[in-house]
């Protein structure tokens, strides 16, 4: 298996800084930005792990210093402004596709776009800027570009599946089942297609590029059509 190239391509690392990163060490900005479909050793994989961690303490502080909500609020805040969805639409926001490395199979089944793989590059991009950065610098980066995110409405609606839930409850029906029903395409892009049914009302199935989104779209669509 050939090796990442050291160093960012002019255009990417001109990029990086403009986006607010500070990069010290070139080769940790190529592995966050390659995809597993390349071959190579050093992608995304495992900055993402810890690029998540870091997102999901720096949020759970914001949160924390701007918000007087309970405890389940704040949770419920926190895991919407952190999710795969939130992660990749900040991704297109700051212009990611167009500077992640991916093989040409993954980039014609439409990588570049997927919420799961957008996700995870830019987790890994933030664990690279702890790395390279350190904590403070990577804090206030996420600040900047999370700041539209935090200042819209995610996560202060009710989930969809904990509406559902309380719905079937206090109408004295039984908790809804969800089951998946279909799955295609490929590993990097996998689709789900969940049915939510709640006996003797009714049946709800939605489509999404993770088995949660799809129940909880699912879920959404039950309410509206039922409740």
């Amino acid at each position: 298996m050939s090796g990442a190239p050291l160093t960012p391509e002019p255009a990417t690392l001109e990029w990086l800084k403009e986006a607010g990163f500070t990069v010290t060490e070139p080769h940790l900005w190529v592995q966050a930005l390659t995809h597993g479909s390349l071959g190579e050793t050093r992608n995304y994989e495992r900055l993402e792990f810890l690029g998540d961690r870091v997102l999901g303490l720096t949020v759970a502080e914001w949160l924390y210093d701007r918000h007087d909500g309970a405890e389940g609020e704040l949770a419920q805040r926190l895991n919407a402004l952190v999710s795969r969805q939130t992660c990749a639409r900040v991704a297109r926001a700051i212009g990611v596709p167009e500077h992640m490395r991916l093989g040409k199979q993954a980039r014609d089944d439409g990588a570049a776009d997927s919420d799961n793989v957008l996700g995870d590059v830019m987790e890994a991009l933030l664990a690279a800027s702890f790395i390279d950065a350190g904590f403070e610098a990577t804090r206030s980066q996420i600040r900047a570009i999370w700041a539209a995110e935090v200042e819209g409405r995610a996560g202060q609606t009710k989930h969809p599946k904990s509406a559902l839930q309380e719905w079937a409850a206090s109408n004295r029906r039984k908790p809804p089942f969800y089951e998946v029903i279909d799955m295609s395409g490929p590993d990097h892009a996998r689709r789900f297609t969940v049915r939510v049914s709640v006996r003797n009302v009714g049946t709800a199935e939605a489509t999404a590029n993770g088995k949660q989104d799809a129940e909880t779209e699912a879920a959404r669509l039950f309410l509206e059509k039922h409740a």
